[in-house]
């Protein structure tokens, strides 16, 4: 990595080249341009499925004028992915491609992404990139507990820690309490896991009398999953450090696609010189004015296995082009509410689990352990929030249902919806080893 220019962020002196990420609004713009044209005429010549979708809509290479343009391409989606599986959409001959990663899939076939040596290379790049953002520094020990193998979360940290000179610890997700062990023990700086199984460790160090937030961790990398601010709040009380967002999707390229900065924590900086960014009304598809909600779509510019057109994301959020104060010109992304394929509609109600979270997670006497599940009952809707009572409370079956009521009125005021409440013991919640569970449907098991 060139560290050919020096700067200081949260006091302290480090050696980083961040000329890419300070770049003006008309530099950035002229060099995606010419890398979205490179990128589309790659998909046109190379990925027959792009090309019939293209040609489609009257496009050809080298009609691209202006970025503002790309709105009017086709959308690809995961079903892109599933109708072409394995190899469909690859744009280098499978001989070229270095490494295979795989989502699960939900109808038996996983969705296929490949990396040429340029793709992992740049990969490991923008994933050093983003742990420099967010504080971590060359001699840092990481503790990865983040899943390794087909997941890209694992290997996506772990090569980018090692980019940075950092010290890197594989530990992947599972035995919990060694984990425990192996962050005190080898004096971790960095916490690179989802914000589920960051909990999960906090809990199992509490209840083994070991402190983690008097160590040397201060910095927390989570991502993967939904988090809101209240779950910041308690992973910074609890672990005793900067808990920041990274989002990546393993069909754009992994972890590294965008990383909330340690000096702001106001949104995560998309890294626009590999990437464009759009947010488009979901319903209808248009895109929707700046700084308004909506699904994310991302472009790779710079992907040489795998060039992804305006890929649908499902992830809801907002895209702000005001300058944040750490001096980095990149656009940022808000944080994740939701998805829009897992939003829920409860009696007419919308609402996304993670709203759920931010009003359950600091309620007093509640531990920050929850399921929501949702039943049919004739024919409606009925969604019950399990949660577990904390060490503390709900020791009596008259206590449980005071809290539950209290929790039930909490709930209606801020969501706008009566659920029924089930306060469970501690320990009765499952517990995450990587992404948690959060939702159980159990109207797909009804007839």
């Amino acid at each position: 990595m060139d560290r050919a220019r020096r700067e200081s962020e949260g006091g302290e002196e480090f050696m980083f080249d961040r000329a890419a990420e300070t770049m003006s609004r008309d530099a950035l713009a002229a060099l995606q341009l010419e890398r979205l044209r490179s990128s589309l005429a790659r998909a046109y010549e190379r990925v027959p499925h792009h090309r019939r979708r293209l040609a489609a809509v009257g496009f050809a290479p080298g009609d691209l004028a202006a970025l503002s343009e790309l709105a009017g391409l086709p959308f690809t989606t995961k079903d892109d992915l599933r109708e072409t599986y394995p190899f469909g959409l690859f744009a280098v001959p499978r001989a070229e491609v270095a490494r295979l990663h795989a989502s699960s899939g939900t109808t038996g076939k996983p969705t296929v992404v490949g990396y040429t040596r340029a793709d992992l290379d740049l990969w490991t790049e923008l994933m050093a990139r983003s742990l420099a953002c967010a504080g971590a520094r060359p001699g840092d020990v990481v503790h990865n507990a983040y899943g390794y193998g087909l997941f890209t979360g694992g290997l996506g940290a772990h090569y980018g820690a090692e980019r940075l000179g950092c010290t890197v610890v594989p530990v992947s997700g599972g035995n919990t309490e060694r984990q425990v062990m192996l962050i005190a023990d080898f004096g971790a700086a960095v916490l690179c896991a989802t914000p589920s199984y960051a909990l999960n460790i906090a809990e199992t160090a509490r209840r083994q009398g070991v402190d983690l937030a008097r160590g040397p961790l201060r910095i927390g990398v989570f991502g993967a999953e939904p988090w809101s601010e209240e779950m910041r709040r308690l992973l910074e009380e609890r672990l005793g450090l900067a808990a920041l967002d990274i989002y990546g999707l393993s069909e754009i390229l992994g972890p590294g696609v965008a990383m909330e900065c340690a000096a702001a924590k106001q949104g995560l900086h998309g890294w626009e010189d590999h990437f464009l960014f759009e947010a488009i009304d979901p319903e209808t598809g248009r895109p929707v004015p700046e700084g308004a909600a909506g699904e994310l779509v991302i472009t790779t510019l710079t992907k040489e296995a795998l060039p992804m057109i305006r890929y649908r994301t499902r992830d809801m959020t907002r895209v702000e082009a005001a300058p944040c104060p750490c001096g980095r010109t990149h656009r940022r992304i808000m944080r994740i509410t939701g998805r829009s394929d897992d939003m829920l509609i409860i009696r007419g109600v919308n609402l996304y689990p993670s709203q759920i979270e931010a009003a359950l997670l600091g309620y007093p006497a509640l531990a920050p352990h929850y399921q929501l599940v949702i039943e049919r009952s004739g024919a409606l809707d009925r969604l019950t929030v399990e949660i577990e009572a904390d060490e503390t409370a709900a020791a009596t079956a008259e206590a449980r249902a005071a809290l539950a009521a209290a929790v039930q009125h909490h709930l209606r005021s801020r969501i706008g919806l009566t659920c029924a409440i089930a306060i469970k013991a501690p320990g009765e919640v499952p517990r995450s080893q990587g992404k948690a569970v959060r939702v159980r449907d159990l109207r797909r098991a009804a007839p």
